[in-house]
């Protein structure tokens, strides 16, 4: 079924006409067939929650159930139960409590970036809950874990380096070896990304904390990146891990926008940066 479904869109984006004349589909769907399959692996997922959960163990505020190997199988997976409140449904708690949930959701995704490099990439709302009771976040479901390569990791800690040292020049070569865009990539497309990535860090460098209810950068983002899909010329697509890590971070983002929450994101990064 996740073969012929992927397959479907593979044809599907290609009659369509939808897509720039010079994307290579080809990659992107071979990635999403097999996140597919290793997501519906229970038995992979079990081995990725043990492991989480030993990776965590020293974390105070973060908490995940517990495997049951004796009942898991490939098909079946089976934990203890951990009780929480879905993060989403915390729009309207106290500005405090949302804060301190947005401030845990980024340091986990940089802690998991930076320091254990490797990272659950699937930012569904639903695979975070929050015990109010004990301050923690809840972490659920790690089929969409993987490794994150060493050499990926050093040239995020690079790019935020240059962003946070507004040294735009630093900035452009990190973006080109993550792969962002290309050496041969026309002028005006790097011109279009550089200008995205400078806003996000003018905004992370700006004094005091965060305040991701407010929608100017998320706007900035959504018009700029529109623009840059709508020109048929743009045809570049980043490496998988770049990808995936990209997801994570665009959904810790809206979460956190999500939340209202207001953060010292400038904080956080320096403690892995």
């Amino acid at each position: 079924s996740i073969d012929s479904d992927v397959t479907n869109v593979g044809a599907l984006s290609k009659v369509s006409g939808l897509l720039p004349p010079g994307l290579d589909m080809g990659p992107l769907l071979d990635e999403a067939r097999k996140q597919l399959h290793e997501e519906t692996d229970y038995a992979r997922e079990g081995a990725q929650l043990r492991r989480f959960g030993a990776l965590m163990a020293d974390v105070p505020d973060v908490v995940l159930p517990e495997l049951a190997e004796d009942l898991t199988t490939e098909t079946v997976l089976a934990m203890s139960f951990v009780a929480g409140t879905p993060v989403e449904e915390l729009a309207e708690a106290p500005q405090d409590v949302r804060d301190r949930i947005g401030a845990q959701l980024i340091d986990l995704t940089l802690r998991e970036l930076f320091a254990l490099r490797v990272m659950q990439t699937d930012p569904n709302f639903a695979n975070f809950l929050y015990d109010a009771g004990a301050g923690q976040l809840v972490l659920l479901d790690f089929g969409a874990a993987r490794d994150i390569p060493g050499p990926v990791v050093d040239q995020y800690r690079a790019l935020m380096q240059a962003g946070l040292a507004e040294d735009r020049a630093a900035l452009e070569r990190v973006s080109e070896e993550i792969g962002f865009f290309a050496a041969d990539s026309a002028a005006h497309h790097k011109a279009a990304i550089l200008d995205m990535i400078w806003s996000v860090f003018g905004a992370l460098r700006a004094p005091g904390t965060f305040d991701f209810a407010d929608p100017t950068l998320q706007d900035e983002m959504r018009v700029a990146g529109m623009a840059l899909g709508a020109d048929r010329n743009f045809a570049h697509v980043p490496p998988m891990d770049v990808l995936f890590v990209q997801r994570k971070f665009a959904g810790m983002f809206l979460l956190a926008a999500r939340l209202g929450a207001r953060v010292d994101v400038r904080g956080i990064v320096g403690r892995y940066v």
